[in-house]
């Protein structure tokens, strides 16, 4: 499947489902998550984010309830104008086209977004983001992997079925390792068969 392809069935996937996941409440898991990369933000003294693969915005909004200035993109349209009627800074925008000045960003927070980028394509969704942090600043990346596989999921609820790219724990750090430097990696178990999520907090 072409990359184009991908998009189009991403797109119309989420676009149907915003108003639903508009109302979705997040896992403690994910809270936790969230609360550890904001502790690192504050450590540093990093001031404004952005955020690929906002969704309805939820992410965003508590980061700036936490003095972060943050930026929200999304390729659905729906779910951009969710973020919008929250006041949100939010763009319409695909991880492979980030249209931000060089070194825009002190961070990067992109939750269960980058599983759905091809592995051929990772490296360069991987250099754009780079390009869009400034030094020392901080990305944070959270995919669901543990196995070797790509393409559409057949057992996805969606409509139409999504795109999923899953790495083993090796692979994706070995992928990421080319284009930044891995200060913290863990896997959580969120109660999946044969997944669960790998936690990077990347310079």
């Amino acid at each position: 499947m072409d990359t184009l392809d991908i998009k189009s069935l991403l797109r119309a996937s989420y676009d149907g489902q915003a108003n639903e996941r508009d109302n979705f409440s997040k896992a403690n898991w994910k809270v936790r998550e969230r609360d550890l990369f904001l502790s690192h933000l504050r450590e540093r003294h990093l001031k404004n984010l952005l955020e690929i693969g906002a969704g309805t915005g939820q992410d965003s909004l508590f980061f700036i309830d936490n003095g972060i200035e943050a930026t929200a993109t999304d390729m659905s349209g729906e779910m951009v104008r969710l973020c919008r009627e929250k006041n949100l800074s939010a763009y319409q925008m695909d991880f492979y086209n980030l249209e931000f000045p060089t070194e825009s960003f002190d961070a990067v927070w992109s939750l269960n977004c980058l599983l759905h980028v091809p592995k051929r394509d990772l490296p360069s969704v991987l250099e754009g983001i780079r390009d869009v942090l400034k030094p020392g600043g901080l990305f944070y990346l959270g995919v669901y992997g543990g196995e070797d596989s790509e393409g559409v999921w057949e057992g996805d609820s969606s409509v139409p079925k999504r795109f999923f790219s899953f790495h083993t724990d090796q692979s994706i750090q070995y992928v990421v390792s080319k284009y930044f430097e891995i200060i913290y990696f863990k896997t959580v178990d969120y109660g999946h068969e044969s997944l669960h999520f790998q936690s990077m907090i990347l310079v």
